[in-house]
């Protein structure tokens, strides 16, 4: 297929798109009634608002969920303090209340606009932003093609492109060229996720390291900290985190077996989706096990088996009242992983199934250091499981190289900001010449 072709396909996709509009409004409500979308913001993903584009200059800042936001958020912290406005896009309930909780007013946060035609051309002629910053895998071919067509700037920072990602766009290479030339940069998280991205036609391409390694400790309330470790005594706890369907079953089928061998086990689940809890808790209570949820605010008893964290931010507690976590998305399904960088900073033995492509280097460092063992199945999990809660010592040795490990791939925040200084630098410049004016109204 020649470049003629796939630009004369992607032209035809903008339009077919505009096409579909009136369609969408189905959808959106079916999302509404899943709890996937905000009822009364639903609005926002038409790219309508009624917020006011602050003056001076703006940058729009697209982080997909929870853990892209968290990769952001520093960065974000070093751009408000340039007195620049920012715009923060995410495309869930829990990243939106994440945001709310750490960054508060000083951000206008939205629900990204739907990838079609007329929601992104409204979002952009409301808030006409100087630079648009993208985070790790967040290609969509609309927004790339309107944001060209205004010559905004665009980078995707963190970046990073899986395996699977990587082939589709290999069989489909001229239109990766026709989108990626939109990009002025992409600052990628390792060597190979920046071959990848040269690969299919991006240009400049850098590597910065992942900023996940550069975020803060997730916050804890010291008080609700102290009160639950308390509740828990000396019992002996393992967790499983950001878990995907099938594997909160198997914490539960592990838990039992555990149990014989630990009297007083307390096994935490924490699904990647708190709105399944229900369903979890349910199934769990049908088994047998007593389940205490962290939204009911009930004690943890003697007779508890399994404390269920269906809260949102609470991350940091979660870790903090364990030493072992199995980091979920991993072991059923296509899976491909989720972030161990923050349990290993939070002093846990990390464990995980081996389907881990899209964090494969931040795995690939924890596993070399001896801060992660890798899994193939329920049964190895549970052995790993009964290994370390036995063996102190190879459980504070595999904490302790998770958290050097974590500490020596930091630095990917200040590469970064060297990336973004000639796209920053201007925004500076003209907001001083107005008079500062960053920061949300």
């Amino acid at each position: 297929m020649s470049e003629r072709w796939a630009r004369a396909i992607l032209t035809t996709y903008r339009w077919a798109g505009a096409a579909a509009y009136p369609l969408v409004g189905s959808y959106i409500g079916w999302r509404v009634s899943k709890g996937k979308e905000d009822r009364l913001r639903r609005h926002e993903r038409y790219g309508r608002t009624s917020h006011p584009r602050p003056d001076g200059p703006l940058v729009w800042v697209h982080a997909a969920s929870v853990g892209e936001t968290v990769a952001v958020s520093n960065l974000i912290e070093n751009l408000l303090a340039s007195e620049i406005n920012i715009v923060l896009t995410t495309g869930t309930v829990t990243s939106a209340k994440l945001v709310s909780e750490r960054l508060g007013q000083r951000v206008i946060h939205q629900y990204v606009p739907l990838d079609l035609k007329p929601a992104i051309s409204r979002f952009l002629n409301h808030w006409q932003p100087d630079l648009a910053i993208m985070a790790e895998s967040e290609i969509w071919p609309m927004t790339i093609l309107e944001l060209g067509a205004r010559r905004v700037p665009q980078v995707l920072v963190n970046g990073r492109m899986s395996d699977r990602s990587y082939a589709r766009w290999r069989k489909r290479l001229f239109f990766a060229e026709a989108l990626f030339e939109n990009l002025a940069h992409v600052i990628a998280q390792s060597e190979t996720d920046g071959e990848r991205f040269h690969a299919l036609g991006a240009r400049p391409v850098t590597v910065s390291g992942n900023l996940k390694a550069d975020t803060q400790l997730p916050p804890v309330a010291p008080e609700v900290l102290s009160n639950m470790q308390a509740a828990i005594g000396a019992r002996k706890t393992w967790a499983a985190v950001s878990t995907h369907e099938g594997e909160e079953q198997i914490a539960a089928e592990l838990h039992k077996l555990l149990r014989r061998h630990h009297p007083g086990l307390l096994t935490i689940i924490v699904p990647r989706h708190p709105e399944r809890a229900l369903t979890l808790k349910e199934a769990f209570a049908a088994q047998g096990l007593n389940v205490v949820s962290r939204s009911s605010s009930a004690p943890i008893g003697p007779e508890t088996d399994i404390l269920l964290g269906d809260t949102i931010g609470e991350m940091g507690l979660y870790l903090r009242l364990t030493e072992i976590a199995f980091v979920g998305n991993s072991l059923t399904g296509q899976g491909g992983g989720h972030n161990p960088l923050e349990p290993a900073m939070l002093d846990t033995a990390v464990l995980s199934g081996e389907n881990v492509q899209n964090f494969r280097d931040a795995f690939s460092c924890l596993v070399a250091s001896g801060g992660t063992k890798l899994v193939n199945d329920s049964r190895m999990l549970g052995g790993a499981v009964n290994f370390l809660l036995k063996n102190d010592d190879v459980r504070h040795r595999m904490m302790a190289a998770g958290r050097s490990t974590v500490e020596g791939m930091s630095g990917a925040l200040s590469r970064t900001l060297t990336a973004l200084e000639p796209f920053i630098h201007p925004l500076i410049v003209k907001s001083r010449l107005n008079g500062g004016g960053g920061g949300s109204e």
